[in-house]
């Protein structure tokens, strides 16, 4: 299939937004992994940065075959920015529960990132590409089902 020029940008353009939300889960998982104190948190952290590097290098070899450049950006929006600030508030007071309540509000974004791009109707998605956004949308979303588990169960342990 021969992609017009302004679809192919497009398509790099969405490839490269969820690039950028797997690099800002890993600088963000990464500085969490360094601020807790809690094992147990710290390895469900190093867990999901490590689902987003091998999302990002799965969507960079995509980009890259259709000639593009993978982002090193992280997403900079006002949700994600403060989603960031709530984690680390509540690593600063070590509140496991208001840890997971902050993550899990940043895996939810995420996964809408990952639910608009697939909903779109405009076709540019190759089925190759829409399988491995597909297969990413349910790791993440099989992250976020663990994060609120765990806040959850945090809860219940509290009362």
């Amino acid at each position: 299939m021969i992609m017009q020029s302004g679809s192919k940008e497009k398509l790099l353009f969405k490839l490269n937004q969820l690039a950028e939300i797997n690099n800002h889960r890993i600088q963000g998982y990464e500085k969490a992994i360094s601020e807790t104190e809690d094992e147990f948190l710290a390895n469900l952290f190093i867990n999901i940065a490590a689902h987003s590097r091998y999302f990002k290098s799965d969507l960079s070899k995509g980009i890259l075959l259709l000639g593009g450049e993978t982002t090193n950006a992280t997403k900079t929006s006002d949700d994600f920015i403060q989603a960031w600030i709530f984690i680390k508030a509540a690593l600063l007071g070590k509140r496991k529960k208001e840890i997971l309540e902050s993550c899990e509000f940043e895996e939810n974004l995420t996964l809408e990132t990952y639910k608009a791009i697939l909903n779109e109707d405009d076709h540019i998605l190759t089925d190759d590409l829409r399988r491995l956004i597909e297969m990413q949308r349910q790791e993440l979303q099989l992250d976020c089902n663990l994060v609120k588990e765990l806040k959850e169960s945090e809860k219940i342990n509290k009362q």
